[in-house]
């Protein structure tokens, strides 16, 4: 049974950093496309990064990139997003994903689901 649970998530200011953690149980990161989404009250969810494969392969949104950062331990079986320059446009429930799958649209979904992490950014 696959498990995917988030942890670091929590209040910051603007400009401040955080950095979440995925670890995975039933399934191996260094196999699986691993993906974090988000999603804001009232606004739909929105995939912001994922890595892939052997190579490391990366995606970001544009809304994310040059800030987020995602790596993994594949000797831990954890993923990770760090978060720097958080503005209160990035507050949200931050969700791991795996099976992860990018789009025509962009990073789109995934197959197994973390419960998510709330993240507060504060003007």
């Amino acid at each position: 049974q696959v498990h995917l649970v988030e942890s670091g998530g929590g209040s910051v200011q603007a400009g401040g950093s955080l950095r979440l953690a995925c670890a995975a149980s039933g399934l191996s990161v260094s196999t699986k496309g691993m993906g974090w989404f988000r999603q804001a009250p009232g606004k739909e969810r929105e995939g912001v990064a994922a890595i892939y494969g052997g190579r490391f392969i990366t995606y970001y949104s544009d809304s994310v990139k040059g800030r987020f950062t995602i790596s993994r331990d594949d000797a831990k079986n954890t993923v990770y997003l760090q978060m720097n320059d958080l503005t209160p446009e990035d507050t949200a429930i931050y969700y791991c994903a795996a099976d992860a799958w990018i789009g025509h649209a962009g990073l789109q979904g995934g197959n197994y689901w973390g419960q998510g992490t709330q993240v507060t950014v504060s003007s």
